[in-house]
């Protein structure tokens, strides 16, 4: 029998209250595996490398170095806030308390539609390095063509979904579990994966190897606009999901030093992120090169899968493990990204933003198990029918989301700003963590999200589909963005007290605040 966890008193005057989660289960190591998982470093890397390489070539490891750059400044924002204002609704509370309830409302729905789409994208890579590494484990490629059958596909996804979606029901501590395993495995063989391509650039025989050289990390030799732009795209989805830590953060354990334990976790994810990426994008682009030779990083015919082309000729026969390791990252995202849209939608929902049957929290296991089951059912069956009608129209869905990412980063650290301008200036300190660096960070990804917006009206954006002449991911970037503004609409007839700002209250920090 489920019930809703009541709204208790307010902590303070600004209305964020506590929603049932149970507290202290999650310490910085559980925190920082979590958001490891949903970052999917083997998954993002092997989709990224490739299309970053093929954009800059040499460059490769300076692109990765810019994507960082408005990431961080992003996290200064994000840690201040959480500090501060620690709640499982992030986005959408903080946008709510800086800016009031309509745009903290859509951020938290840019935060719920791009998690919960990117869940069924998770679980079709799954699918594909599943097979495939049947396919090389039994020595039979007809294996690997499984995944292109519609019906086994999306039996297979929706299998993947529901493994997942069982493990967060049953809350942070089985959730911790598998994760442990899964990423512990992930890493390792990654860190295999690089050293084994040091050593392989450094073998005489390897005629397409090329000596690393310092130039490569200076990201002034990327001289356009165009490529700088490009950079910070590919940054969207190779560092997105490091934010997931901190919807946990009624769920940490509480910490003795300056920063909270969620804040702790994710500046120590976001270092350990750029360094593995800068790391294994060297490693890579010294090992095979930037010609478009059967392995080189900039054949197009490799760019979307650049582990599947590498791990043999890097790893011989244990290149089963890269697959595997592939598969695992997909498969343990697709667990972790789910923890993320749940507790928004438990957050919307206990502040009156959303129906009161998405704040129930399971009596046993004291997981948001309604937000839950909803955000998997709707990305299972988005799947299945995107699968269907198109694999194109499923792909541009994903890039259209990074329109949505863009936004509610952007807004999220600019309610940093909004929020913390009357005590920040106080000190250079704070004026610089709280104001300065997230502000231009919100400001780059709002330059990224009008850019983007633009350049995905052109049918070549993307898979090259288009409606009317307009293209595709366009047209499914506003689908979301409208399908939001009309949601938002709705509920403010039905729940006007959250709109009128009667719940969450509009403010500013005071002194003597956190």
């Amino acid at each position: 029998m489920t019930n809703v966890v009541e709204q208790p008193s307010t902590i303070d005057d600004s209305g964020i209250t506590k929603k049932g989660l149970p507290q202290g289960t999650v310490g910085v190591l559980g925190a920082l595996v979590i958001g490891l998982s949903c970052c999917a470093p083997a998954y993002t890397l092997t989709a990224a490398v490739g299309p970053a390489a093929s954009e800059v070539g040499v460059q490769t490891p300076a692109i990765f170095l810019m994507g960082f750059i408005p990431m961080f400044l992003v996290a200064l924002g994000y840690r201040a806030l959480n500090d501060s204002m620690p709640d499982s609704g992030t986005s959408f509370t903080w946008g709510t308390r800086a800016f009031g309830p309509w745009i903290g409302w859509m951020g938290g729905w840019g935060l719920i539609a791009a998690t919960v789409l990117v869940l069924s994208n998770l679980a079709g890579i799954a699918v594909e390095f599943l097979y495939l590494a049947l396919s090389i484990m039994f020595n039979n490629p007809s294996i690997a063509e499984l995944s292109d059958n519609v019906g086994i596909n999306i039996a297979t996804c929706l299998g993947f979904m529901a493994m997942a979606t069982v493990i967060s029901y049953r809350g942070m501590t089985s959730t911790k579990i598998f994760q442990y395993v899964t990423v512990a495995f992930q890493m390792a063989v990654l860190v295999w994966f690089i050293v084994a391509m040091f050593i392989g650039a450094a073998d005489p025989k390897n005629t397409e190897s090329i000596p690393v050289d310092i130039s490569w990390f200076n990201p002034l030799e990327v001289s356009s606009f165009g490529v700088f732009s490009a950079g910070i795209a590919v940054s969207i989805f190779v560092y997105w999901g490091w934010d997931t830590v901190l919807t946990m953060n009624e769920e940490t354990k509480e910490s003795k030093g300056r920063f909270s334990t969620a804040s702790k976790a994710a500046t120590i994810l976001i270092i350990m992120l750029v360094v593995l990426y800068v790391t294994l994008a060297t490693a890579a682009v010294s090992f095979a090169g930037v010609g478009d030779g059967p392995t080189g990083l900039g054949n197009p015919k490799i760019a979307e899968n650049v582990f599947a082309a590498l791990a043999h000729p890097v790893m011989g026969g244990a290149a089963i493990f890269l697959a595997f390791a592939v598969l695992l990252s997909s498969v343990a995202s697709i667990q972790s990204t789910a923890v993320s849209p749940a507790r928004t939608l438990l957050a919307m929902a206990h502040y009156k933003a959303l129906p009161p049957q998405l704040a129930k929290i399971h009596p046993r296991f004291k997981s948001p198990h309604v937000a839950l089951l909803v955000s998997s059912a709707v990305a299972s069956v988005f799947y299945a029918i995107m699968r269907v009608v198109s694999e194109d129209a499923l792909w541009d869905t994903i890039l259209s989301l990074g329109m949505m990412v863009c936004f509610y980063y952007g807004v999220t650290a600019l309610a940093s700003v909004a929020y913390f301008r009357k005590t920040a200036f106080s000190s250079w300190k704070d004026a610089l963590a709280k104001i300065i660096l997230p502000g231009i960070g919100g400001v780059i990804l709002f330059i990224t999200f009008i850019q983007t917006t633009i350049d995905s009206m052109q049918p070549s954006f993307g898979s090259g589909k288009e409606v009317f002449g307009v293209g595709l991911v366009f047209v499914l970037g506003m689908t979301v963005i409208l399908a939001g503004i009309v949601t938002m609409i709705v509920q403010s007839r039905i729940r006007p007290d959250f709109f009128k700002g009667k719940i969450l209250k509009r403010g500013t920090h005071k002194a003597g605040d956190k």
